[in-house]
């Protein structure tokens, strides 16, 4: 198949005509991607990071894990799809049978696996599916590849950060740290619960952006961040979802934060901080604050998502800025560099 290919670590990713299809067992399928998100996780994988986790890929390797696309091939055990269905999947796909499966929290499945270290994710033509059954969703007609590839991990990952562990209510004071692909769900998906959303980003268009995504108030990120919040909203906000990761953001995501305010942790390190950060844990303790962490969403909560959609509460479509090439693909990776992207960029097979 084709693929765009990571050969070296931050090098330029190769166009291979010839990448292996993906071998799928008796529980998978094969997928023919027909869009895949470009995410900030890819453009770490393609930066060497996240080797502290043990999440570095094997090179050369095949990035890309927001995928939608047709069926293509069935394994012997699949019962619920077929060769032509419309799909989009989870990045993380669970096994389905360990423990943490049985109690319904797939997306921290114990034997999680990935499309890209299974043979190939969504920057090549093929992409596998393990234990489809479990993992795949049934794309609706009425939405696009390119509205479905938006929904494989940043969307989601925001809709369940913000509505099953931000529990956001109606009325509530949000503030959103970081404007990037999962910070603009996060004001799109908390405007729709109902809620008063303060974007926070250095970046202006990016503020602007959450302005026409619902944001009442936006706040240029700098040293009194956390002030302006508390004193915009008369005593802080009822959650803040923090969702770049870099020590810039944590601390004035907990310092915004009312008395009995929830912050939900969405985004993850880079190289600097690998995965350690400091917490005011006299300021939790007195405040009585909650932090939780959230990552993606099982491919069971789908359907309530996808509902969203069709209605039009909420619109990854809006979040959608270019579709690009699998040429174009090393442009993006490098503008990420620069935080100069905005919005999803979608890689799109015809």
């Amino acid at each position: 198949m084709r693929a765009a290919v990571v050969e070296t670590f931050k090098e330029p990713l190769k166009i291979w005509n010839d990448w292996p299809d993906p071998e799928i067992g008796p529980d998978d399928v094969l997928v023919q991607v027909k869009a895949n998100g470009i995410c900030r996780s890819d453009w770490h994988l393609w930066q060497g990071h996240w080797d502290w986790m043990g999440f570095s890929p094997p090179l050369p390797a095949v990035l890309g894990h927001e995928s939608a696309g047709v069926v293509a091939e069935v394994g012997s055990n699949v019962r619920r799809f077929k060769k032509g269905d419309r799909v989009v999947y989870p990045f993380g796909q669970a096994c389905g049978t360990c423990p943490t499966c049985a109690q319904g929290d797939q997306q921290v499945c114990e034997n999680l696996s990935m499309s890209m270290f299974r043979g190939g994710g969504g920057f090549g033509e093929y992409s596998l599916v393990a234990s489809a059954d479990v993992n795949l969703v049934e794309l609706p007609e009425s939405l696009s590849f390119v509205e479905g590839a938006s929904l494989g991990c940043r969307f989601m990952t925001a809709c369940r950060g913000v509505t099953a562990q931000g529990k956001v209510e109606p009325g509530e004071w949000v503030a959103v740290f970081g404007c990037g692909g999962v910070g603009l769900a996060s004001v799109d998906i908390a405007t729709a619960m109902g809620a008063n959303v303060i974007a926070v980003s250095r970046g202006q268009e990016k503020l602007d952006k959450a302005k026409e995504l619902g944001a009442v108030h936006t706040v240029q990120a700098g040293d009194n961040t956390a002030e302006a919040i508390q004193e915009y909203t008369k005593g802080g906000a009822h959650v803040s979802v923090e969702c770049l990761g870099t020590t810039a953001t944590w601390m004035p995501s907990i310092l915004s934060l009312r008395t009995g305010g929830r912050l939900v942790r969405l985004g993850m390190t880079g190289i600097e901080e690998k995965g350690i950060l400091p917490v005011p844990v006299d300021l939790m303790v007195g405040k009585e604050l909650t932090i939780v962490g959230s990552v993606g969403m099982q491919a069971r909560c789908y359907p309530e998502m996808l509902r969203m959609v069709e209605s039009g509460k909420i619109s990854p479509s809006s979040l959608v800025t270019q579709e690009v090439s699998m040429e174009q693909l090393n442009g993006v990776l490098e503008e990420m560099t620069n935080f100069n992207t905005l919005g999803y960029s979608v890689l799109t097979m015809e």
